[in-house]
């Protein structure tokens, strides 16, 4: 796959951010670039300076690892970029197909009942089944009263970036906005270096680029992350303010997709929040007259 564009972004980003300070190396009168010079980072990655200009072009094709990782200590990259630009090398070579889980024949993924039950077998707080371009593809009541907005307004497609960047609810939703979102699209990034063939992801950072001049600023960073555990605050417009801790899990038996739940400090006022929603939420269910089972989205 041609992701040169991708690889020089990326590079050039990382390299900006060190300055010569950063990197324990004098900063020089008349810097005309942030960070880094090219020179610089070659001879910190111990290669020649026309080596390394031709990686910075988008030529990563038949680096070595140890040219990977000299790479990866030059720039100080964190595991997520680390994890981020050997997956553009490995693309660049063609050796992501064989590394990266046969798609499944059918466009729609439904969960298997043994899921659905570990699911709604979590009742202290929300829990979901998510893919890499945020799609929300399996749920517990609780995940579904708490993601009421995203799963009750069409346009959103049961999908959490679209209502991260083109939903103005999202904004009363997130009190910490700017930081949601800068995860948001840190995770769709991180997976397109991992799956570079998903068209689906494809199609969502364009009209999101197109729609959104926040997403496209964040997009142009390139910035990466792993998304594992953490605390959140949440405004419920049915609860009021929610602070929960969160653990996200890779699934084994569904590579690609992510396990995250949602749960609150004992004894604390979002523990009785969640207490209330989960309230709301049997209620809200009761009333319609059956458990309402939301359109899964496509999934690879």
């Amino acid at each position: 796959m041609d992701n040169t564009q991708e690889v020089r972004e990326f590079l050039t980003s990382r390299r900006a951010k060190i300055t010569p300070e950063r990197a324990g190396m004098p900063a020089g009168p008349r810097r005309r670039v942030p960070g880094l010079r090219r020179s610089e980072v070659a001879a910190l990655a111990d290669v020649s300076v026309e080596y390394y200009a031709k990686l910075e072009r988008g030529n990563l094709a038949g680096a070595s690892p140890s040219v990977l990782e000299a790479l990866a200590r030059a720039l100080q990259l964190d595991d997520a970029e680390r994890a981020h630009l050997l997956h553009l090398a490995q693309a660049a070579d063609g050796t992501d197909a064989l590394a990266r889980p046969r798609r499944r024949t059918s466009r729609q993924w439904t969960p298997h009942r043994s899921l659905q039950w570990m699911l709604d077998a979590v009742t202290g707080g929300p829990a979901f089944v998510r893919n890499g371009r945020m799609d929300l593809v399996a749920a517990n009541q609780l995940a579904r009263a708490f993601y009421a907005d995203v799963y009750e307004t069409s346009g959103n497609l049961n999908n959490l970036a679209r209502y991260q960047f083109l939903d103005a609810a999202s904004r009363r939703f997130y009190p910490d906005w700017d930081q949601a979102a800068d995860i948001t699209v840190a995770i769709l990034r991180t997976e397109a270096g991992r799956d570079p063939h998903d068209k689906g992801l494809h199609d969502l950072v364009g009209e999101l680029s197109t729609r959104s001049d926040d997403f496209r600023t964040r997009w142009g960073a390139h910035n990466v992350r792993h998304h594992g555990t953490g605390t959140k605050r949440f405004h419920h417009h049915a609860v009021g303010d929610l602070t929960l801790a969160y653990e996200g899990m890779d699934m084994a038996a569904a590579p690609g997709l992510t396990l995250t739940i949602y749960a609150a400090e004992p004894g604390s006022p979002s523990e009785q929040g969640l207490r209330l929603l989960a309230s709301w939420a049997a209620t809200r269910e009761t009333a319609a007259g059956c458990r309402p089972r939301p359109a899964h989205p496509p999934q690879r």
